[in-house]
């Protein structure tokens, strides 16, 4: 390998590398934070015909691209753009108006991030665009529900509550095969995990308010897509007029320089938490598709080249009351909505009111866990007195 072409660099590398330009930026690591909106024009001519690396801070800075640039070449020679919004469920909302219009259909997998069932439910619902979600296990199996209008697929790998993994290649032949977009919600492993638009997925989104920025610090989303979609995103985000704020951005480029060495030990982490879990007389299943138990490990194993710190367990069956207690005696695990950031989180989640494509039935209560990045010593020690309190209590 030569290492000196940065194509041919391992991701840690450009993670490091990239988007850096030491000799613009007087000799500093780091690119200074542009706070601007107006750009000025030398002459007339250039105004007139909108000459200029930067023409509007909506549209991009030296910022903003420093973390561009930094993005795609994590993503990787298939990533043609990269565009930048304010949050998880902006990247969703932005890529699904660029691609969508009246009269369409799209198809969603059932075990998709629930804002994103909310937006096709809602808004795209009110603008007159079909969705029919399907079993995320359906594999090529989804070709029986492609419609003649059909224009784009939504998946998640794994779901970030149940965990199915399913299987995006073949459902990108599929799609493929009828000229319709793949888009994929690739927060849980990043594109230094699960390079998709390899794989066959033509846009790929990332909440950044998780891994990315690592942090818990930030709201930010990220949309690359291939040189078949990136017109129509960059179009989109042009036309909606989103953006995000040039502090965040700067936090963004921050996490990513951080991302392998972080990534990495929530991947050991979680991993050896989710086996140790596994063990427990108190918990029926672990959902985590890097044990070799799971349903999609093979899925995981052929696409995949790391896990992240998020999965599921599902407990005995309990009273309410017994989790609600066990929660509340965790001192290590949060109780919080996100997760991507340095610390554990715990929260339990109900599958089963919004799934409408399958049927949501685990057999006992349901608990997200995020594997920080403390020691799995005092996490474990932190699950036990929980686990003891949830058996004093039934």
């Amino acid at each position: 390998m030569d290492s000196s072409h940065p194509a041919e660099q391992h991701a840690e590398t450009r993670l490091v590398t990239s988007g850096r330009d030491t000799k613009a930026q007087k000799g500093f690591v780091n690119p200074p934070v542009f706070h601007g909106s107006t750009v000025l024009y030398p002459t007339a001519e250039d105004l007139h015909a909108h000459r200029g690396e930067f023409t509007y801070g909506r549209h991009g800075t030296p910022t903003t691209r420093a973390f561009q640039d930094t993005l795609m070449a994590l993503e990787g020679p298939q990533c043609a753009g990269v565009g930048i919004v304010p949050s998880g469920l902006s990247a969703i909302s932005t890529t699904l108006l660029s691609v969508l219009k009246t009269g369409d259909h799209i198809l969603v997998v059932d075990n998709i991030y629930r804002p994103s069932r909310n937006f096709c439910n809602g808004m795209l619902a009110r603008y007159g665009v079909e969705t029919t979600y399907f079993d995320p296990l359906i594999g090529a199996g989804v070709e029986k529900l492609f419609k003649p209008n059909t224009r784009a697929v939504l998946v998640e790998a794994p779901g970030s509550q149940s965990f199915e993994m399913p299987d995006i290649r073949a459902i990108a032949d599929v799609a493929h095969a009828r000229d319709a977009l793949v888009i994929d919600d690739n927060t849980w492993a990043t594109p230094l995990y699960h390079r998709s638009l390899e794989q066959g997925v033509d846009i790929s989104m990332q909440a950044a308010t998780k891994y990315i920025g690592g942090h818990s610090d930030i709201m930010f989303g990220t949309i690359s897509a291939n040189a078949r979609a990136w017109p129509q995103v960059s179009e989109g985000i042009r036309l909606l007029g989103v953006c995000a704020g040039p502090d965040d951005v700067f936090l963004a480029l921050r996490g990513l320089r951080t991302l392998s060495v972080r990534l990495a030990q929530h991947h050991r982490s979680g991993l050896e938490m989710a086996r140790w879990l596994a063990g427990r007389p108190e918990v029926a299943r672990v959902l985590h598709p890097g044990l070799e138990t799971d349903p999609g490990h093979a899925i995981w194993k052929r696409d995949f080249t790391g896990a992240s710190g998020l999965f599921s367990i599902v407990l005995k069956p309990a009273p309410q009351a017994a989790v609600d207690t066990m929660l509340n005696t965790l001192k290590l695990f949060g109780m919080g909505f996100s997760w991507g950031g340095f610390e554990s989180l715990a929260i339990p989640f109900d599958c089963d009111a919004y799934r409408t494509a399958t049927k949501w039935t685990p057999g006992g209560p349901t608990l997200r866990l995020h594997i920080g990045l403390e020691s799995t010593d005092d996490l474990k020690a932190d699950l036990d007195r929980g686990f003891a309190a949830f058996n004093a209590a039934m």
